[in-house]
């Protein structure tokens, strides 16, 4: 051997052990994706807060992405960068049901598990769905608690995310039908979309407002939209007079609450919400949670049920002036 050959020879196998360990901790370490459908609202971002803390807990390599605001061709892009990527597990939230479910089946196609949270994609493109709680007992509950401060009559208004979001849509219909059955004297007026964004929900509101002077509530089914009614509320000097409920985070409407601008916030915890779907995901990858079971053992959250492919974390919560002190979500 040359002298040159041997001291390449040398230099590569010097190489070798670092490229090997670097290689090894690779691919011994799960990659997981996490998907938000929107890095502004302060929903996901307590969500992602849930996910870090799996992560973490888990030993695995967590990649949180999403839109900027809602918008599934954002969602469909990242997910195609992760199957790019090969990951080993992707965790979506689903802006639109069946825009998302393309790519999602491609990935399941490319050996990648998928695991869905908050807000579901077809049910062929992925093994779990994380539910929050279920569709009728969400509608349910917003539709019952309005009933109840405006005295079963009267007309409401609905703020929602988007005309095309396949969850809260689902909350909705949940929502028509119980008051159709049980409160016929309310009379749903509108239902308008604002792209998650509070400022929107605030102006839509405010329309609302102007155009209907009987209106006796506003519910919103996302959780920009229960602030931005609330201020709106608040600036028309109605305070009290129109009812503000909706699906929210305590900490963004605490203030409203306490000053009798909105009644009613009903929620889940997002924290915990995104610490199960991350959970779901790994334990999907693992082997240790299989279609057809009936139950599943999640760190912190204890033992939860299987209801078909829905991993049902809780029944929702209501924060009220009398309770949302108690909570730091």
């Amino acid at each position: 051997m040359t002298r040159t050959r041997f001291l390449l020879a040398a230099t590569v196998l010097a190489t070798l052990p670092f490229l090997s360990c670097s290689k090894s901790e690779d691919e011994g370490k799960l990659s997981v994706g996490f998907l938000l459908k929107s890095k502004g609202n302060q929903y996901f971002v307590t969500c992602e807060k849930g996910a870090r803390a799996a992560a973490e807990e888990l030993d695995i390599d967590l990649r949180v992405d999403g839109p900027i605001s809602a918008d599934p061709a954002k969602q469909n892009e990242i997910v195609e960068n992760w199957i790019t990527d090969g990951l080993d597990v992707i965790v979506a939230a689903c802006e639109n049901k069946d825009s998302i479910s393309t790519a999602l089946r491609k990935a399941q196609e490319a050996g990648i598990k998928v695991v869905t949270y908050d807000a579901d994609a077809q049910s062929d493109v992925r093994s779990f769905f994380a539910n929050q709680a279920t569709a009728k007992g969400i509608g349910e509950k917003l539709i019952d608690t309005t009933a109840e401060l405006i005295g079963g009559e009267g007309e409401y208004a609905i703020i929602t995310g988007t005309l095309t979001s396949a969850n809260l849509n689902e909350w909705i219909a949940h929502l028509k039908e119980r008051q159709a059955a049980e409160y016929p004297a309310m009379k749903l007026l509108d239902v308008r979309p604002c792209d998650d964004n509070k400022d929107k929900a605030q102006q839509e509101a405010t329309n609302l407002l102007s155009a209907h002077p009987n209106l006796k509530a506003i519910i919103s089914v996302c959780s920009p939209g229960v602030p931005g009614a609330a201020e709106a509320v608040k600036q028309a000097g109605k305070s009290g007079d129109v009812k503000v409920v909706g699906l929210g985070l305590p900490s963004e409407n605490r203030a409203y609450v306490k000053e009798g601008v909105t009644q009613a916030v009903i929620l889940w915890s997002p924290e915990d919400l995104g610490y199960l779907a991350v959970q779901a995901g790994v334990a999907l990858k693992k082997g240790e949670l299989e279609k057809g079971a009936e139950s599943f053992t999640v760190g912190k959250l204890g033992e939860l049920k299987i209801e078909g492919d829905s991993i049902i974390l809780a029944t929702p919560m209501t924060f009220t002036k009398e309770n949302i002190d108690d909570f730091d979500f």
